[in-house]
């Protein structure tokens, strides 16, 4: 994700989230160093996104959304795909994210990427004091991991579902940037 796409993204960040994040977070969080976003965008529109931190030997993903006309396409999976395979590229041991109580379709979607409830966090969400499920995954590293992720992104690639979303680099035409 580069700055110039922050306009498009709060689109998105504003439909997915009652509590969305400012403009300025998004500029802040690019140019710091610790973090990692990226872009999903198909035929030059940005179409989803995602972003986590990474310190130390940990991921925390901190924000991923879709917009919601492309939705059940698989963009949210290969958001999610390019994030922890960023956070093993930058020897990450594990990763964590926070998770709406009631997001059992996102919590899905984690569990099928290994993430398990580790904790509650009472009153979390602020619009509406909803708790939030701390999910955590381990062994991002090693071998059984490594071949679970291969595995499920060449799932992902061949579901004729999915969107034809593959990294890339400079302009948002088709990719996870």
């Amino acid at each position: 994700m580069r700055q110039e796409d922050v306009p498009a993204v709060m689109v998105i960040e504003r439909e997915c989230f009652t509590v969305p994040w400012r403009e300025s977070a998004y500029i802040t969080e690019l140019s710091n160093r610790s973090a990692y976003y990226v872009a999903a965008c198909i035929d030059g529109e940005i179409v989803g996104y995602g972003g986590m931190w990474i310190i130390m030997d940990e991921a925390h993903i901190t924000t991923l959304g879709v917009a919601k006309k492309h939705r059940g396409r698989k963009i949210g999976e290969q958001v999610l795909i390019a994030l922890l395979e960023e956070a093993i590229r930058h020897k990450a041991r594990r990763a964590t994210l926070e998770v709406r109580e009631s997001n059992v379709v996102a919590q899905n979607l984690y569990r099928k990427y290994g993430f398990q409830p580790a904790a509650i966090r009472r009153g979390y969400y602020t619009d509406n004091h909803e708790n939030a499920v701390v999910m955590w995954v381990d062994n991002l590293g090693g071998i059984a991991y490594s071949s679970r992720l291969k595995d499920l992104k060449n799932r992902v690639e061949q579901d004729a579902a999915a969107s034809p979303i593959t990294s890339h680099g400079g302009d948002c035409t088709e990719g996870v940037e």
